[in-house]
């Protein structure tokens, strides 16, 4: 029984010495982070070390950043007009050549002989018809005979004819100057006018094709300037729109445009990747913030900016938004103090410590 109650007792003390402690706890917190007192409240407490910066005006080059392809100012996939055996090729793969180049000869007998005698029986139509003319001066013949000996030369001169430009076909020249490709061909081959012979760039001059949302298309005009880079290359090209599509597409959203650039250096190549970038206006008296400020929330965007010390939480209206920086439309002026660092721990009203830093404009 004894034991019974000496444990009884011990239990009794354990308790009363816990609840004891607790009240103790309760008294050091209530007097130490009561409201307005506490780390964090609005009326004191150790303030949170954060940067921010100084709302400045600044002008800001409104600009947007889209992707496109480069095109050579003119191609084409070289073919022929007639088959036949290629008895000729009078290019170099990769050369420059001018326009009216004799690039491909295709095996053209037949069609000389053909011409050949085409011609002799035009010279023959043409005694003839001479012949009948003096004779018809003479009222020896009637003026029928003569129209019928006219029409007949008439229509081998459009045979032959016919047979000069079939001969011209067997001669494939450049359409353009530019830079000839690969070729995919051999002397003796049957040529079709399926077979492609090879690529024709011409390339001085290169077109960059790229889309923008339609809602940008009031700000773009022919003759806009373009900066684009390619990958692999640091170089800054420049280049000036001189067509857009007269319709949106309606699938896309999108406005399609070219521009065109020079490229006398051959550092552009057709078919590469753009990176463009186009000037649309520039705003003056802007304002920018860093983009790590602004804090999407439920109903839009906030900011955090220091005043009298404390904490504030802002709404704000952002527009364009750069690598770096998003412009501020609404809900900030020149002078205010925007916090940059501690935006997603830190509370409405918590006092702070600033630490100005300065943003390149």
């Amino acid at each position: 029984m004894k034991k019974r109650y000496i444990f009884y007792i011990v239990l009794a003390l354990g308790l009363a010495w816990l609840v004891y402690y607790r009240i103790g706890e309760n008294k050091k917190i209530q007097g130490g982070g009561g409201a307005g007192k506490g780390p964090g409240g609005p009326g004191g407490g150790s303030a949170m070390s954060v940067n921010g910066i100084i709302v400045d005006y600044s002008d800001f080059n409104n600009a947007l950043e889209v992707t496109g392809n480069i095109e050579a100012n003119e191609s084409v996939s070289l073919h022929g007009e007639v088959s036949g055996l290629v008895t000729g090729i009078y290019f170099q793969e990769g050369s420059y050549v001018q326009k009216g180049k004799l690039l491909v000869k295709i095996n053209d007998r037949d069609i000389q002989a053909q011409l050949q005698q085409a011609k002799t029986k035009e010279a023959l139509s043409a005694t003839s018809e001479n012949r009948a003319k003096q004779l018809l001066a003479k009222g020896a013949i009637s003026q029928e005979e003569y129209d019928i000996a006219l029409a007949d030369l008439n229509t081998l001169k459009a045979q032959t004819a016919l047979i000069q430009s079939q001969l011209a076909k067997t001669s494939i020249v450049a359409p353009f100057s530019g830079k000839i490709g690969l070729r995919s061909i051999s002397v003796g081959e049957y040529l079709t006018p399926a077979t492609s012979i090879a690529n024709l760039l011409s390339i001085d001059q290169v077109k960059v094709s790229f889309s923008i949302p339609e809602k940008y298309m009031s700000q773009i005009k022919t003759g806009s300037e373009i900066k684009f880079y390619t990958d692999g290359s640091s170089v800054e090209h420049i280049g000036k729109v001189y067509a857009i599509e007269p319709g949106v597409n309606t699938e896309t959203r999108t406005l399609q445009i070219k521009a065109l650039a020079n490229n006398q250096k051959n550092l552009l190549l057709p078919g590469s990747f753009a990176k463009i970038k186009l000037t649309l206006n520039t705003l003056k008296d802007a304002i920018l913030v860093p983009n790590e400020s602004v804090i999407p929330v439920l109903k839009g965007k906030i900011v955090y900016i220091s005043k009298n010390g404390l904490a504030t939480q802002v709404p704000v209206e952002a527009g364009t938004r750069t690598a770096d920086k998003i412009l501020i439309t609404q809900g900030l002026s020149k002078g205010d103090t925007v916090l940059t660092t501690g935006a997603l721990t830190i509370k409405d009203g918590a006092p702070v410590k600033v630490n100005i830093v300065k943003i390149e404009k």
